[in-house]
């Protein structure tokens, strides 16, 4: 970490996923640490209150802002209104985004980012998963809770850092996208598609960051590629620097077997991986790249990968019997594809498929359409709705015509939901269930009764 000088800092929107946990480890580091929310859910509540650090009060206030406040970061769910964000303007104190102050603290340190509209979680907790079986010192930043790691990042004097570089805005004030603040050495791109329609309205601005993106690599940088990505291979034929080394991926080498999944190794021997499906293979080999630019023999790599689960809510397996339950992150198009095809392919019974359309994007009448046979594979699907979400009147009708799909079923009430999965044509049936939300809250640990 490269500021030495304790400061009193101010954190906006502290109940975050990222921000509780940056609170923490700048507490940790010696600075005086205030925050502010105006809701903060388990787990950050908890470990707030523990490093005792937790808002008195719920809400955001003009008298949380005084002349003794050296720093206010700020994340983008933070609004542009917000009072206390308005009151550090006219203070003229300084205002940074989480991901600029995570650029200032790992000035001298090498950074990898990890990007793409998809997979970046699972490729970031991958490398990190493999670092520490290696015993290299390094800091991160995710997005998703890993097994074998306390919080979502660690700041310190490790000379490596591996962020996985979301493509979100940066801040209410600051309209970049926040992989753009990291300043990348080393690039890992996993694909594009687009995604986050409701700041980038067309495909041509989504895919524009990413080009800015790559033309963002210094001089003697690296960029590691997904090579079976059209849009990627567009933005890399048209950038071609002689003064960065380009390098693409595609899959493990891979076979599923009895429900098994196994690689083979540059020996031709078998590993039988805890991870399962075609796009996991393909984090696999991006990872193992990175890996290796990292000084980890790819012998080691696959000594540790026998080891490594998925982060928390990517396939997540909440019920093994007669029939399989899992839950996964999905939420775009391809994902959504994806996900119900590795699960078909490890497990070829007849899947029921429950999803939520959470998003600003997947819930937008415009967007929808990019859905289309997404659900190809799906026996039947259940689309859930929120009761929160009653601006968007979809119908029933009108989603059969976008997914191309005429075993759906909407239901928009989460007792409903329950009630309809738990119907004895479902009974016998494995079931995938997929949102960036919550459903709710809804208990699915029910469908295990």
């Amino acid at each position: 970490m490269q500021e030495q000088k304790k400061k009193n800092i101010h954190i906006i929107s502290i109940g975050g996923s990222i921000m509780h946990d940056l609170a923490i480890n700048l507490k940790k580091s010696g600075n005086n640490i205030s925050g502010s929310d105006d809701i903060i859910y388990n787990p950050s509540k908890s470990r707030l209150e523990k490093n005792d650090i937790l808002p008195k009060k719920l809400g955001y206030y003009k008298n949380n802002i005084n002349n003794k406040i050296d720093l206010v970061i700020t994340g983008m769910h933070t609004k542009k209104n917000n009072i206390e964000l308005i009151e550090a303007q006219k203070k003229g104190i300084p205002i940074k985004s989480y991901p600029e102050y995570i650029r200032k603290l790992s000035e001298n340190k090498h950074r990898v980012v990890i990007a793409g509209s998809h997979g970046k979680t699972t490729v970031t907790s991958i490398i990190m998963h493999v670092l520490k079986y290696n015993k290299v010192e390094f800091d991160y930043l995710i997005g998703a809770k890993v097994k074998g790691f306390e919080s979502n990042i660690k700041i310190s004097d490790s000379p490596i850092i591996v962020i996985e570089g979301d493509e979100y805005l940066t801040s209410p004030i600051d309209k970049d996208p926040k992989f753009l603040k990291y300043e990348h050495h080393l690039l890992l791109l996993n694909g594009i598609e687009w995604d986050h329609y409701n700041v980038y309205n067309s495909h041509k601005k989504y895919v524009k960051q990413f080009n800015k993106l790559v033309h963002n690599t210094p001089k003697g940088g690296e960029i590691i590629y997904f090579e079976e990505d059209e849009e990627i291979s567009k933005i890399i034929e048209e950038y071609k620097d002689e003064n960065t080394n380009l390098i693409s991926f595609a899959h493990e080498n891979f076979k599923v077997n009895k429900n098994e999944t196994v690689i083979i190794d540059d020996d031709n021997k078998l590993i039988k991986l805890k991870i399962f499906g075609k796009h996991n293979m393909q984090n696999l080999a991006g990872a193992k790249i990175v890996c290796e630019k990292l000084g980890i023999k790819n012998k080691h790599f696959y000594k540790a990968i026998l080891t490594y689960e998925l982060p928390d809510r990517r396939l997540e397996k909440i019920f093994d019997g007669k029939i399989k339950i899992f839950k996964d992150f999905a939420h775009s198009p391809s994902k959504l594809k994806a996900t119900i095809s590795a699960v078909k392919n490890q497990y070829p019974n007849k899947l029921l498929v429950i999803y939520e359309l959470h998003s600003s994007s997947s819930l937008d009448i415009n967007f929808l359409r990019n859905y289309k046979d997404s659900l190809s594979e799906s026996s039947f699907t259940i689309i859930y709705i929120s009761e929160d979400k009653k601006d968007f009147d979809l119908k029933e009708k009108f989603l059969k015509e976008c997914f191309n799909e005429k075993k759906i079923l909407l239901v928009k009430n989460k007792i409903d939901l329950i009630n309809t999965i738990k119907k004895p044509k479902f009974k016998n049936l494995n079931k995938l269930i997929m949102s960036s939300g919550n459903f709710d809250n809804v208990n699915f640990n029910e469908l295990t009764k």
